[in-house]
């Protein structure tokens, strides 16, 4: 059974990243009455699988998750990484079918947002509707970016610019924007870039030896940030 979530996004950090941007006071209230948080999930535990049925949005409160499709052949590809404030499910709600799977690729919380109290919602919170378009539009804007990334920049720059987009979004959270840890594998890294698991630890030394980041297990620091955004022509902000 899930805990209510009595005053989550009234005292929440992530409520200037969240569903709950631009909402008044009254509209808050409204907004936790329907949003449940459940126990935390352990790394590797799935929040849903690719073909199961809509029900709810979910919004990561801390750790990392990874959505990821499944090819006919049964080979998993990562198609996205979501950190605390961002929302996942949203592919979801054309077909009321998710199409990718979720895990989570860390310890990990989530706000749950039950889709079948949408119209009760809407009636009630009419900005929540404005909020998920704007949300659903960022997606779209970052999923462009990505395919222009993915399609035409080369190898190292894939790497980097996978970088510089973390690092954008952890500064926004009150994180440093230079030095991180990577909650996902190496082999996630790859198969979200296109990239072969060598080709990425290869890439990896190669912009250590350039003197452009540290690498010490999955700690990350960026040296020389600027000079990294120099070589990637793709805005982050």
């Amino acid at each position: 059974m899930r805990k209510r979530l009595k005053v989550a996004c009234g005292d929440c950090s992530l409520q200037r990243l969240c569903l709950p941007v631009g909402l008044d006071e009254s509209e808050f209230i409204k907004l936790e009455k329907v949003i449940a948080r459940g126990k935390p999930l352990a790394r590797g535990k799935h929040i849903y699988f690719p073909g199961d049925p809509f029900t709810s949005l979910y919004a990561v409160r801390s750790g990392t998750v990874k959505t990821y499709s499944v090819a006919s052949d049964g080979t998993e590809y990562v198609t996205g990484f979501y950190l605390p404030g961002e929302i996942i499910g949203l592919d979801a709600l054309c077909t009321g079918v998710h199409p990718c799977g979720a895990k989570t690729l860390e310890t990990s919380s989530l706000c749950e947002l039950p889709y079948d109290h949408r119209e009760d919602l809407a009636e009630r919170v009419p900005n929540i509707a404005k909020q998920l378009l704007r949300i659903m539009s960022q997606e779209l804007h970052s999923d462009e970016k990505l395919l222009m990334m993915v399609g035409s920049q080369p190898a190292k720059s894939r790497l980097i610019a996978l970088f510089l987009s973390l690092s954008t979004r952890l500064y926004r959270r009150g994180y440093s924007a230079t030095e991180f840890t990577l909650s996902m594998s190496r082999a996630d890294i790859g198969s979200y870039l296109g990239l072969a698991v060598e080709t990425v630890s290869r890439l990896l030394k190669k912009l250590q030896d350039q003197n452009l980041i540290e690498v010490d297990h999955r700690q990350i620091k960026l040296l020389d940030i600027d000079r990294l955004r120099e070589m990637v022509k793709l805005d982050f902000e």
